[in-house]
């Protein structure tokens, strides 16, 4: 298996040194060794960051869908591929064995196919999560076709701005889609966003709600007949290395979303290598990812990752919240769950009710738990710890990114040791390093620092979108021949990362750099704090002051807001030091958070600098009502 299973702390010193000493020896053999080619490479690597270009396996043929399906058909086709479990807790879950993937990938091939979409074109998917979704993705992906995934929460003119973007001609998408006790018309928001989006020819519309919709004649088309007419063999379309797979939109600091343009066989082999080792799969394990598969978590942990190892994995259509707020353990205890990677936020949301929704349920299945999305705060990571996995599961707290494509840093369950609030030690082949403000590498321990990669790994994007210039300026500009991944990080004695944030999240108070992460540790510790975040303002002194956004558990008088306060500063002074203490603090009713769960800080930021006028797009948000709310109490 060539170096492809970390089962031991030897054995990951042993791997990752051979993976940064000889790099294309390693990687070289391990994609020899562990995947299924058409043609081998001639190169394994030809990098220049300067440009900045990278390419990885030069000259090789392949088809990722052939490594996620069909080389399991021999000896696991019966096996459980995916299972979808429903938003209405009282429909069936479905079973998806590889064998029944392989063919509803077949057809649904066939339909692009059959409407024109060749290799290179440009597919928008706007799917709730259902199958799908998931086999539209690699259908895409099996006759060559680019997938962008827009998650299916976004507005209509979000989702015009990305159709737009990558000039896609065809979107999948449904009549609508379940989320908790709601219903959402998604076909009416494709048909608004369509409006300005005169290039597009084909809108397949799938089955769900049974919600009305109006089919444009000629645009519109129902997908579930097409299926039923689509034959369920589909030859694979053969790719170069380096030939887009998709183009992942992220959040820019300008408002402007940045598509980012993942390849074939370095994402294949990065998506692949990282869930088989951080998750810790075994054969007959069930792993179950939250995300939505519209980010990049869900492409590479629901999809891609599990999928190459001919793992079984869950698609949760639902919420967390619904029924009520026992769902996540309900399902756990339901499918014998062994490995759980959720968010944060999540798991935060969930700590604050009842111990009853948890209590009430069996999780002794469980043997790996995850967090991705943020940085998770020490009370959240012991909650998770003591209460979801009893003390006996390792947590693995993974720090990556939409433009990495894989874990780049993080424990691995009985190889790493866990440690709170620590994304620990780099991956294999994933080489770190720590900058201060002047561009010169900080080699010791115990020391804060601008996080970079300092040489390429397999799963990096490789542009932007139409805009390879951008993608220079914002990777590659800020420090000499690295990746810049806009976050801070400290580094401790034993060489374990922290991340404390984004850069932008790094505030100079005093001439001291302080990461808001720990800050809002600090505050969250609070037993009457729900939520913070903490951002600069510009101080005539300092240079910068500290402006705290809180949310309480629960709503108090005003007396009891001036004690808290207090009390917060307390904590801050004693666990980091009066430098730390908030000059301001101000107490909302909620923060506004990406739909991934991230506290949007660059709008909290413009709030308190009093630059309400020049927020950018909020629409994208998951509670863009919080804005105006915050807006009408720190603008007095």
């Amino acid at each position: 298996m060539s170096d492809y299973l970390i089962n031991t702390p030897e054995d990951y010193n042993k791997i990752y040194q051979k993976s940064t000493n000889d790099v294309e020896e390693f990687w070289g053999t391990l994609a020899k060794d562990n995947f299924k080619w058409q043609k081998p490479w001639n190169s394994v690597l030809e990098w220049d960051f300067s440009k900045p270009e990278v390419k990885w396996f030069r000259g090789s043929k392949l088809n990722i869908t052939e490594n996620c399906i069909d080389r399991h058909l021999e000896n696991n086709g019966d096996k459980t591929a995916i299972i979808f479990e429903p938003n209405d807790i009282n429909d069936k879950s479905e079973h998806i064995s590889y064998g029944d993937l392989y063919k509803r990938v077949n057809r649904m091939a066939n339909v692009l196919k059959d409407i024109g979409v060749k290799k290179g074109d440009r597919v928008c998917i706007y799917l709730p999560m259902i199958p799908e979704l998931a086999v539209s993705v690699l259908a895409c992906a099996r006759i060559g076709a680019v997938h962008s995934v827009v998650f299916a929460g976004f507005s209509s003119s979000a989702l015009s701005t990305r159709i737009n973007d990558c000039q896609c001609e065809v979107i999948i998408t449904s009549d609508g889609s379940f989320r908790g006790n709601k219903i959402l018309n998604l076909k009416e928001i494709v048909d608004e966003a369509l409006k300005d989006c005169p290039q597009v020819c084909s809108v397949l519309v799938a089955e769900r709600t049974k919600s009305k919709i109006e089919l444009k004649h000629g645009r519109d088309k129902l997908l579930n007949d097409l299926l039923k007419n689509s034959n369920d063999s589909c030859p694979i379309e053969v790719m170069d290395s380096e030939d887009p797979l998709f183009i992942l939109y992220t959040s820019g600091s300008t408002g402007k979303p940045k598509g980012m343009v993942h390849s074939t066989a370095g994402y294949m082999i990065g998506a692949g290598y990282t869930f088989k080792n951080i998750f810790q799969y075994q054969n007959k394990d069930i792993y179950w990812c939250t995300a939505d598969i519209g980010w990049i978590t869900g492409h590479s942990y629901i999809v891609y990752g599990p999928l190459l190892n001919g793992a079984t994995t869950i698609m949760f259509e639902g919420v967390p919240s619904y029924p009520d707020y026992g769902r996540f353990w309900k399902i756990v205890e339901k499918h014998k769950v062994n490995q759980f990677y959720t968010a944060p936020t999540a798991i935060r949301a969930l700590a604050k009710e009842s111990i009853d929704y948890v209590n009430s349920h069996d999780l002794s299945s469980l043997k790996v738990l995850g967090t991705v999305g943020e940085p998770i705060n020490e009370e959240a990571w012991k909650w998770y710890n003591k209460e979801i996995g009893k003390n006996k599961c390792p947590i693995v707290d993974t720090w990556w990114q939409t433009e990495t494509g894989s874990i780049m840093i993080s424990s691995i369950p009985n190889v790493i040791d866990s440690k709170p609030t620590y994304a620990t030690l780099p991956f294999i082949g994933i080489q770190p390093s720590l900058m201060d403000e002047n561009g010169n590498e900080i080699k010791e321990n115990n020391v804060d620092g601008r996080l970079c990669i300092k040489f390429p790994w397999p799963s990096m994007a490789r542009t932007i979108w139409g805009d390879h210039k951008r993608y220079k300026e914002t990777y590659f500009s800020a420090f000499k021949n690295k990746y810049f991944t806009g976050d801070g990080a400290y580094r401790d004695d034993k060489g374990f990362y922290r991340i404390t944030g984004r850069v932008d999240d790094v505030i100079i108070v005093s001439g001291h750099n302080l990461g808001t992460a720990p800050i809002e540790d600090v505050i969250n510790e609070h037993e009457l704090v729900a939520e913070s975040a903490i951002v600069g303002v510009p101080h005539d002194i300092k240079g910068n002051s500290l402006f705290g956004y809180i949310t309480l558990k629960e709503e108090l008088d005003l007396g009891a807001h001036n004690d808290i306060k207090k009390d917060i500063n307390q904590l801050i002074s004693k666990q980091i030091g009066p430098i730390a203490k908030i000059d301001n603090i101000e107490f909302v009713p909620g923060l506004p958070k990406t739909r991934s769960g991230k506290i949007m800080r660059r709008i909290l930021r413009k709030i308190a600098h009093d630059d309400i006028n020049n927020l950018g797009d909020v629409s994208t948000l998951l509670n863009p009502e919080i804005v105006k709310k915050i807006i009408d109490i720190i603008i007095k």
